[in-house]
């Protein structure tokens, strides 16, 4: 009588633990996601050095996008679906040896292949690191998914708006060569990395079996309602990651092109537009968890339309403020994109959290390189009158199941 008892307060006790939002991790992988984006951050922030000292045009600048995404991108849902299976609590360091490698080799590029396979290595690190760490944002979410799955990304878009920030200080005025000094970030965040296995490899627990993480929205749709749904999410990441391109990759030649500023004016601009993504990063999250992820990804993709259908038309001033709103309101749909794809098949965390983030690399990158050959054909003005129209794809959410009604009902049956 006395061991069953025993064995019940374990029991309650270890699900008390897994529902239990552990915020030291979740803030750790945030911090080693800030530090990862930094680094990534430096390839389009140091963009018109590299046109300029090995004499590229835009189309090469894309093709240089193009590899580091795809290289992130193709191996995304691989690392996701294996480690689904077999988790390998080390990955983390594992890849971000990959992108120490990348900057090194980047710091020494002298001819375009070399960079080629220098973004292509940071590539490879990013596919490892982004769905197991996301995994572990789940795991560490208590419940809270959106809320965990925001903060992680508050870390990643904190670390991007950063990289402009420092190559202006940097890498601009010094050289190309100064990209070595972040593999002293890279070494810091393997060590932190190191870190968070250790409590990864105790605690696979967190992640509930395929039959255990709940069939609620299998019992509530059909496999055809959910690749139907599955398919508009990949839309509405295109139409966001697109749109993102035509921004995080051409945004410094467009206001140097338009209104005259110099490289470093433009890489401060570019800060302020990607610190708005950051700061609204966090929005999506918690909000999707209280009201519904369908309707933040509705508000978030169509409500940017209104300013990134102006902002071609307007003084630098407007642009800037314009950029502000586009990078806030834009910004709260991925947590909320991802947290609704894992929810629609449940059991798959790794393997839908790296589609995606495959899916949000691959479309950045291929955006870049058709961007970029529209720039060489057309202007840098062209291609963002073309990119203003893209947010109106966000009409598409209508058409997306509200799983949080489904939730409500089977509950009351």
């Amino acid at each position: 009588m006395m061991k069953n008892v025993i064995e019940k307060e374990e029991i309650e006790v270890s699900q008390q633990l897994v529902h239990n939002t552990v915020f030291p991790v979740l803030i750790a992988l945030s911090f080693t996601h800030l530090l990862n984006d930094t680094m990534q951050s430096l390839i389009p922030a140091i963009y018109p050095l590299v046109k300029d000292s090995l004499r590229l045009n835009f189309s090469q600048i894309g093709l240089i996008t193009l590899t580091f995404q795809l290289s992130a991108s193709l191996l995304q849902p691989l690392v996701g679906l294996y480690t689904d299976k077999r988790p390998q609590p080390f990955s983390l360091a594992i890849g971000m040896s990959f992108t120490l490698a990348g900057l090194v080799c980047l710091s020494l590029a002298n001819s375009f292949p070399l960079v080629l396979v220098s973004v292509g290595l940071v590539g490879v690190g990013s596919a490892v690191f982004h769905p197991e760490a996301s995994r572990l944002a789940y795991m560490a979410s208590g419940g809270r998914h959106g809320m965990a799955q925001s903060l992680f990304q508050v870390g990643g878009n904190a670390g991007s708006s950063l990289g402009p920030l420092l190559a202006a200080a940097i890498i601009v005025p010094l050289g190309q060569f100064h990209v070595i000094w972040f593999s002293l970030v890279a070494l810091l965040a393997i060590i932190v990395m190191l870190k968070i296995s250790q409590w990864y490899k105790k605690n696979t627990h967190r992640i509930k079996p395929k039959k255990a993480a709940g069939t609620t929205t299998h019992m509530q749709l059909s496999k055809g309602k959910i690749t139907f749904s599955l398919a508009i999410l990949i839309v509405l990441i295109f139409s966001k990651y697109f749109y993102m391109a035509s921004i995080s990759s051409y945004y410094t030649f467009y206001l140097m092109d338009k209104f005259h500023v110099t490289v470093q004016q433009s890489q401060v601009y570019l800060f302020v537009f990607l610190f708005a993504v950051a700061a609204g990063t966090f929005i999506g999250g918690p909000l999707g968890d209280k009201i519904g992820r369908k309707y933040v990804i509705w508000l978030s993709i169509l409500g940017v339309a209104p300013f990134a259908l102006l902002m071609p038309h307007v003084n630098l001033f407007w642009t800037c403020v314009l950029s502000v709103f586009i990078g806030v309101i834009l910004s709260s749909a991925f947590s909320a994109i991802l947290v609704y794809a894992q929810e629609l098949v449940p059991g798959k965390v790794g393997m839908i959290a790296g589609l995606f983030f495959g899916l949000a690399f691959g479309m950045g990158g291929i955006g870049s390189a058709l961007l970029g050959k529209l720039a060489d054909k057309t202007s840098i003005n062209y291609v963002y009158q073309v990119c203003s129209f893209l947010p109106l794809i966000g009409l598409l959410t209508g058409f997306l199941p509200n799983l949080e009604k489904g939730k409500r009902a089977m509950q009351k049956a």
